[in-house]
C-alpha cells in the first residue's frame, strides 16, 4: 500500500477514505473538515481583531470628558456641550459593542440637529468632537446637493469626501462624522409642494434618508457623477454620525407663534418669555414648520440649539480658548520676532463691532484682519519693529479704512 493511502489529516486524525478531500502540506495533511473550521476561527478572530482596532483607534472618552475637553475649545454653549457629548458618548459606545444577532435589544444610532444663529459654534463642536476621538471628519453644505436628475451634487458625494479624510480607509470612514452644514436651507418655502423650488428641496431631503439612517451605497471614490464604467467603492453608513446645523434664521417667530397659542406649564408665561430665550424652547414641530420633512426631522432624534452669543461671550471667545484668535495673532506676530498686545478698550472696540455686524464668533476674525492687515503686511519687511500694540485709535482708525467698515449693519 503506497504513502499516499496511508495519509490522514494532522488535525483530526481522519483517514483519506473518511473525508472527501485531503490536502498535502510539506510535513502533512489536512481535511476539508478542518479547513472549515480553521476558516471559522479566522474569521472570528478578524472580528475580535477589528473591535479591537476600533478600541484603540478611537479615543474612547466618557461624557464629562468630552465635555471638559469642549470646554478648552468653546465658550459657553453649556446645554449644547452636555447633550453632544451624551450622544457620541452612546454613538461610540454602541459602535465599539455591536453585540450579536441573537440579543433582543438593538442600538440605534442618534444623528444630532443643532440649531443656532451664524457663528455660535455648531462647526466648531463638531470638528473638535471628531479631533479629540480621532476619527475621520467631513463637512459639507446641503445646499450644493440635489436630488437625481438635477444639476449640482449627489448626496452620496458627502461619503467621498469622507473617504477622502480617512485617506481611502474604508473601515475608518465608516465610523467617521459627517457635519452637514446649513440643512436649513433645503427646507421648503411654503406650504404648498407645487412649487419647482420646493419641489427640488424636498427631492433633496428625501435623497438624504437613507444614506442618515443606515445603508450600503456604492460612491465614486475620487468624487463626480455616477457612470458605468466608473470604479466604485461600497461603504456602509450604519455607524457614520451624522451631524447638522443650521442658523434656521426666524424659527424664533414660529416658537413664539406656538407657545402662545399652547400651554407651556409649570407656571411659565408666554408674555415673560424675552426673544433671546425662545430657542430654550424648540421642539421638532418648529423645525417642520420651518421647511424640513418629518421623515428627515426623524432621522436626528437629538435636537439641540445653540445660545446667541452676547458682548461677554464674544470677549471670552476673542480671549479664552486654546486657539482663540488672540492667541493665534499673538503667535503669527511671534514668528516674525513681533510681541503683539491689545489693550482693554481695542478688545471691546472689536467686539462691540461684531455684535454691530450679527455675525457671533465668525465675525471677530473679519474684524481682527481689518484691523491687522497693514501690520501683517509692512512688519515682515521692517526689522526694526519688536513690538505692537493694538490701542482703541489705532483699531478704529484701521478698521474705518477698510471694506468692511463700508458693510451696513442692519
Amino acid at each position: 500500500m503506497s504513502k499516499k493511502q496511508n495519509s490522514t489529516c494532522s488535525f483530526c486524525g481522519r483517514k483519506r477514505e473518511e473525508v472527501n478531500m485531503l490536502i498535502a502540506g510539506l510535513d502533512g495533511h489536512i481535511c476539508e473538515n478542518c479547513i472549515t473550521q480553521a476558516n471559522e476561527l479566522v474569521v472570528q478572530e478578524e472580528s475580535h481583531s477589528h473591535n479591537m482596532d476600533l478600541q484603540e483607534d478611537i479615543k474612547f472618552l466618557k461624557p464629562q470628558e468630552i465635555k471638559n475637553k469642549l470646554d478648552d475649545y468653546v465658550i459657553g454653549q453649556e446645554d449644547a456641550k452636555k447633550i453632544l457629548s451624551v450622544a457620541v458618548y452612546n454613538h461610540y459606545k454602541r459602535l465599539l459593542n455591536p453585540g450579536s444577532d441573537t440579543e433582543e435589544v438593538e442600538l440605534e444610532k442618534s444623528n444630532i440637529l443643532l440649531v443656532g444663529r451664524t457663528g455660535t459654534g455648531k462647526t466648531l463642536l463638531a470638528k473638535t468632537i471628531a479631533k479629540m476621538l480621532n476619527v475621520p471628519f467631513t463637512i459639507a453644505d446641503a445646499t450644493v446637493f440635489t436630488q437625481a436628475g438635477y444639476v449640482g451634487e449627489d448626496v452620496e458625494s458627502l461619503l467621498t469626501r469622507l473617504l477622502q479624510a480617512a485617506d481611502y480607509d474604508v473601515e475608518a470612514a465608516q465610523k467617521g462624522i459627517v457635519f452637514l452644514d446649513e440643512i436649513d436651507k433645503i427646507g421648503r418655502k411654503g406650504d404648498s409642494p407645487s412649487i419647482t423650488r420646493d419641489v427640488t428641496s424636498e427631492g433633496t431631503q428625501q435623497a438624504l434618508l437613507k444614506l442618515l439612517e443606515g445603508t450600503d451605497v456604492r460612491v465614486p471614490p475620487q468624487g463626480g457623477r455616477k457612470h458605468p464604467d466608473q470604479k466604485m467603492v461600497e461603504i456602509d453608513t450604519r455607524n457614520i454620525l451624522f451631524i447638522s446645523g443650521g442658523a434656521f434664521d426666524g424659527i424664533e417667530r414660529l416658537i413664539e407663534r406656538r407657545i402662545k397659542t399652547q400651554p407651556l406649564g409649570f407656571g411659565a408665561n408666554s408674555e415673560d418669555i424675552e426673544e433671546d430665550n425662545l430657542l430654550d424652547f424648540l421642539s421638532p414641530q418648529d423645525v417642520k414648520s420651518f421647511g424640513l420633512i418629518p421623515e428627515l426631522i426623524g432621522r436626528f432624534p437629538i435636537l439641540t440649539h445653540l445660545n446667541p452669543l452676547d458682548k461677554e461671550a464674544l470677549k471670552r471667545i476673542l480671549t479664552e480658548p486654546k486657539n482663540s484668535l488672540l492667541k493665534q495673532y499673538t503667535k503669527l506676530f511671534e514668528l516674525d520676532h513681533v510681541q503683539l498686545s491689545f489693550d482693554k478698550k481695542a478688545l471691546d472696540f472689536i467686539v462691540d463691532k461684531a455684535v454691530d455686524y450679527k455675525l457671533g464668533a465668525r465675525g471677530l476674525r473679519s474684524i481682527c484682519e481689518a484691523i491687522l492687515t497693514d501690520a501683517m503686511f509692512e512688519i515682515p519687511s521692517n526689522k526694526e519693529i519688536k513690538k505692537l500694540k493694538i490701542t482703541e485709535s489705532y483699531a478704529k482708525n484701521k478698521f474705518s479704512k477698510s471694506k468692511l467698515s463700508k458693510l451696513k449693519t442692519s
